[in-house]
């Protein structure tokens, strides 16, 4: 890695570095390990510094380094994948979900909530991330994620389907839906 113009790190500190904590919530969703997660926002952001200079003045930064986030995850994740393929091959054993529990939200989130996310399918987390959590548009996530805006669209009616089934399940399990459907309707 070639070192920066003073220049050129003061604007990559300027537009880049205040959106580490953003990165940090998502990449906590998508490894959740808090390990992971630091390492994956760490290699995120050192990778985001040594191409800065193929990023687009004026565009949404935000954007960029989501991308450059899924992309070190997806690779991550395949590295990882043939290392677990690999050691499972010689009869080792191995935890594939790693330690350590997922912590609620900085945003307040309940355990209940972040469990259901958690419980998502990979692609479809990401899309509800992005989208209810970040705040990025369609077409953002579709460039995060590399695929087509239609794409982004089905997964996160997919992946908030499966919140709202995982959701209500639990709530169905917690509260005396007879109780609640009356007290509602006498509103």
């Amino acid at each position: 890695m070639q070192p920066a113009k003073p220049a050129e790190r003061t604007e990559f500190e300027r537009e880049a570095l205040p959106h580490v904590a953003a990165l940090y919530g998502t990449a906590l969703r998508l490894t959740r390990n808090a390990q992971s997660a630091q390492d994956l926002v760490q290699e995120t952001t050192l990778r985001a510094y040594r191409f800065f200079h193929h990023y687009q003045r004026g565009t949404n930064c935000k954007a960029w380094l989501f991308r450059i986030l899924h992309n070190t995850f997806i690779t991550s994740y395949h590295k990882s994948r043939k290392e677990r393929d690999m050691l499972l091959r010689v009869g080792a054993e191995i935890d594939v979900h790693g330690a350590g529990e997922p912590a609620a939200s900085e945003r307040g989130f309940s355990d209940v909530v972040v469990g259901a996310l958690d419980a998502l399918p990979t692609d479809f987390r990401m899309a509800v991330v992005l989208c209810d959590v970040e705040d990025l548009s369609y077409k953002e996530i579709a460039e995060v994620m590399d695929c087509p805006v239609g794409t982004v669209m089905s997964r996160l009616h997919r992946g908030r389907k499966l919140l709202q089934e995982s959701l209500f399940a639990h709530a169905s399990d917690t509260i005396d839906l007879a109780t609640y459907r009356r007290q509602r309707d006498e509103r």
